[in-house]
């Protein structure tokens, strides 16, 4: 029986790798395992390894690779030597890593160096900051590529991988995203205590390579969040360098009525709370793919999602109070055209991917890569 090792490190990707997790565990014909590390293993944006043992997986490692969010590089050093140790007991024959985090880059150089196959999970993608260099990297150490979309597919052989590694399966998120799946707001807003009637989601996470505009940036931000007199879901930022400038800007929101403050949420709940809010205001990817899906219009801040895909539901505003507020102001004039999902697939990427699996193909994959040259 093959051993196939899903490496998590954040509230974001566990909501991607869920659904391959789970139709790879229930279907018998695998030794599956996790290890669950980065913020996941940290208090203070919510121990969120408590949502991967409360959705009834099985044979949860864990590890804590915490140094401080301004050392990303120590972060990542430790989390290779504790994932190299892992692997040593464990001999997987598969490791499967997700986007542009540390952690997944963390896995890819264990398994490349360790002769093990490594799959990524939604390569091929392009974005700004830090994320596009770690995720470029990521498809570089893996072996097989599991992409969303055709686009990412023709960026990857581009890079030089040969297109027989390539599969594309969609994004997994879309597999939960049917609102069929979700619970209802009442119970979303009975379990988080939200009282209001009418909110919008704000997610803000920092820019590491314009990090000496952070303090500047995120208080210009909550500027326009107090201004604004809505009414918001505020999501704690991911653990990356700047992490600790916006969270003291957001201890000015903390006491007021108008905001309900998170360091995570249950993946499906935020799912409910995005397709049931008025807008999305910050810079996070989940106003370029998800918030699209449920016509719910975003404002998108600055450079952070820069050649994401960008839909007609979508506005980029620059750092700018006034410019903001603008954008809050027009915000339910935006068109929602439906996000055309055959760009992302078409919420099936489970049963492709346990397809591709059970194909036997795949395991015959060759640990040495190949260049292709155009």
């Amino acid at each position: 029986m093959k051993k196939i090792v899903f490496l998590s490190g954040t509230r974001a990707d566990f909501g991607k790798l869920k659904s391959l997790i789970k139709i790879t565990q229930e279907s018998g014909n695998f030794d599956v395992q996790i290890f669950a590390t980065g913020m996941h293993l940290d208090e203070k944006y919510g121990l969120t390894v408590n949502e991967i043992y409360k959705s009834g997986f099985k044979n949860i490692s864990t590890f804590q690779n915490h140094v401080g969010s301004e050392f990303m590089d120590r972060r990542l050093a430790k989390t290779i030597q504790g994932f190299s140790e892992y692997i040593a007991i464990q001999k997987p024959d598969l490791i499967v890593v997700h986007g542009d985090r540390i952690e997944a880059l963390a896995g890819a150089i264990v398994g490349s160096l360790n002769n093990i196959l490594v799959a990524h999970i939604e390569g091929g993608e392009i974005s700004g900051t830090i994320d596009e260099l770690i995720r470029h990297s990521v498809s570089k150490l893996s072996h097989l590529h599991l992409v969303s979309n055709d686009e990412a597919k023709k960026r990857l052989i581009q890079m030089g991988e040969l297109e027989s590694s390539v599969y594309v399966i969609g994004s997994p998120d879309l597999d939960l995203m049917n609102p069929s799946n979700l619970p209802s707001i009442d119970q979303v807003k009975e379990y988080y205590k939200i009282p209001f009637d009418k909110f919008s989601i704000a997610m803000f996470h920092p820019v590491t390579t314009e990090y000496k505009n952070i303090k500047k940036h995120s208080k210009i931000y909550v500027d326009s969040l107090l201004k604004s007199t809505k009414n918001y879901v505020v999501i704690y930022p991911n653990n990356d360098l700047g992490t600790e400038e916006v969270l003291k800007q957001y201890k000015r929101l903390e006491n007021n009525s108008r905001f309900k403050i998170f360091p995570s949420l249950r993946f499906e709940y935020f799912l409910k709370l995005l397709k049931e809010s008025a807008f999305i205001i910050g810079n996070s990817s989940a106003g370029i793919r998800e918030a699209p899906f449920y016509k719910v219009p975003t404002i998108d801040i600055g450079s952070r999602q820069n050649n994401r895909y960008k839909g007609n539901s979508i506005l980029n505003v620059s750092y700018d109070v006034n410019e903001i507020l603008s954008a809050i102001g027009k915000s339910s004039q935006f068109k929602s055209k439906k996000l055309d999902i055959s760009d992302f697939g078409k919420g099936n990427s489970n049963t492709l991917f346990l397809h591709l699996l059970n194909s036997q193909q795949i395991w015959y994959v060759n640990c040495q890569k190949q260049f292709q040259d155009l």
